[in-house]
């Protein structure tokens, strides 16, 4: 009885002794191991075996890429004005031997280093170059962050800017300004598209009138060219006809009804007329005889 006591003691501390003694690290993390109190090694991915009860290892410290939130700090612009900045720090852990021994917390200290470059970068900017630099900011607050956190086995990679928020009284300015810069741009662009209208119009115009007045004129030259070309047929008719002075007083006699025809209230009778009638009188008072 005693030696199956014995036995079971002995396969108990065996159990015990062994999973004391094996490790298993997950992929992308690492441990740090301290004998007796004293650093000793740092433990990769994968199964290791350490020294029960000698070997103390530390808790594992995860080497992937990591992203931390800091809540929105109050930071004062160069002009004396509060913003509330909300970051994003990527960074990832480079030496787990340094970031377990050389910082007590890295999270703690990031964000308050994060803070306090944000009040150095903030502090000699104006407030509206501050809301228009964010990549000036992100590669200041990088610079000096990698640059702290070096020593510390931290790298990091990136800072991002989530938000800049001024005080509630200048936003309500901006956006004012906003506004009127908005109706300041319609009102142009409806005043340039009057002028527009107004040039076009005044085109059309012009174009209208000179093509009614090169109407009007080509109607004239057409005109005095039938005129021109009837006078000169008349007249080849009557030099080839040799009509004498009773063919002339006739056609005078038929042109006198269309004059009365036109409302016209006043003639102008030609000298040659009175000859003519006389001719033509002479003419019938030979037919009589």
């Amino acid at each position: 009885m005693t030696a199956l006591i014995v036995g079971v003691v002995i396969a108990v501390l065996v159990v015990v002794l062994v999973t004391r003694a094996v490790r298993i690290v997950p992929q992308s993390h690492a441990a740090n191991v301290e004998r007796l109190g004293r650093y000793l090694r740092t433990l990769d991915a994968g199964l290791h075996v350490v020294i029960p009860f000698a070997d103390k290892v530390r808790p594992r410290i995860d080497l992937r890429e990591q992203v931390v939130s800091f809540d929105p700090q109050s930071v004062i612009t160069e002009d004396n004005l509060v913003v509330y900045i909300d970051t994003v720090i990527y960074f990832q852990v480079t030496d787990p031997k340094a970031a377990e021994y050389e910082i007590a917390s890295f999270i703690q200290a990031i964000e308050q280093l994060t803070v306090t470059t944000l009040r150095n970068v903030i502090g000699g900017m104006a407030l509206e170059e501050t809301l228009t630099s964010r990549d000036t900011i992100n590669a200041g607050l990088r610079g000096v962050l990698d640059e702290a956190t070096g020593k510390w086995g931290i790298r990091v990679n990136r800072v991002e800017i989530k938000s800049i928020d001024p005080p509630p009284t200048i936003k309500e300015a901006m956006e004012k300004q906003m506004r009127a810069e908005r109706d300041k741009r319609a009102a142009i662009l409806t005043a340039e598209g009057a002028r527009q209208s107004a040039i076009l119009t005044a085109e059309g115009e012009k174009q209208s009138s000179i093509l009614r007045a090169e109407g009007d004129k080509e109607s004239r030259v057409l005109t005095a060219q039938g005129q021109a070309s009837a006078i000169e047929t008349v007249f080849a008719a009557v030099h080839a006809g040799n009509a004498d002075a009773s063919v002339l007083a006739y056609s005078y006699l038929q042109t006198l009804p269309l004059l009365a025809r036109d409302g016209n209230t006043t003639w102008v009778i030609p000298s040659e007329l009175t000859s003519a009638m006389d001719t033509v009188r002479k003419a019938f008072d030979k037919s009589e005889s």
